[in-house]
């Protein structure tokens, strides 16, 4: 949060790249720029989470292996914490929609998960996890208003990947 002199708190609800600028968690938490999208940054988060996941994929595939990128999600996890809870409270609002961190975070899941996957199969778990984390459907809607803090930010993304892995598991035994 940030004091004015009168000691009121300011909350910023339309973040800035100056904002996002001004402390490494806020990079992080708004993903690099892409959760300052003016429209549907959530969607926009996950994208550049894809996009990530395939390049560096593709650019290291001796570095980014299923253990290299299971370190990196369990990492990017513990740091998206820290990253959302100081983000969150310098922005006067817990869970702003211009943090996506744990977007990304979620979908590398999701992808490492489904690998190696179709760009079909990446088309539809790109859908099916923005629809969950859209809609909510319980329990993540429970988590997402009782759990609060970076661990609630992160948390209820990590549900999404698991029901969207879940709908692909009961997809693939059909």
């Amino acid at each position: 949060m940030t004091p004015l002199e009168s000691g009121r708190t300011a909350y910023i609800t339309k973040p800035t790249a100056r904002f996002m600028l001004s402390h490494p968690a806020h990079v992080l938490a708004q993903g690099f720029g892409s959760g300052l999208s003016p429209i549907v940054p959530g969607t926009t988060g996950t994208l550049l989470g894809w996009l990530l996941f395939n390049v560096l994929s593709a650019r290291w595939p001796t570095v980014f292996t299923a253990t290299g990128w299971t370190v990196a999600i369990v990492v990017g996890f513990v740091i998206g914490i820290w990253a959302c809870s100081k983000t969150g409270k310098d922005m006067g609002i817990a869970d702003h929609g211009s943090m996506v961190w744990d977007e990304i975070i979620a979908f590398w899941l999701v992808m490492l998960l489904l690998a190696p996957a179709t760009l079909s199969t990446q088309v539809w778990a790109f859908l099916w996890f923005r629809f969950f984390d859209m809609v909510k459907p319980a329990p993540i809607r429970y988590f997402d208003r009782h759990v609060k803090g970076g661990f609630g930010v992160m948390l209820d993304d990590i549900l999404a990947a698991f029901y969207t892995l879940l709908l692909f598991a009961v997809w693939r035994t059909i």
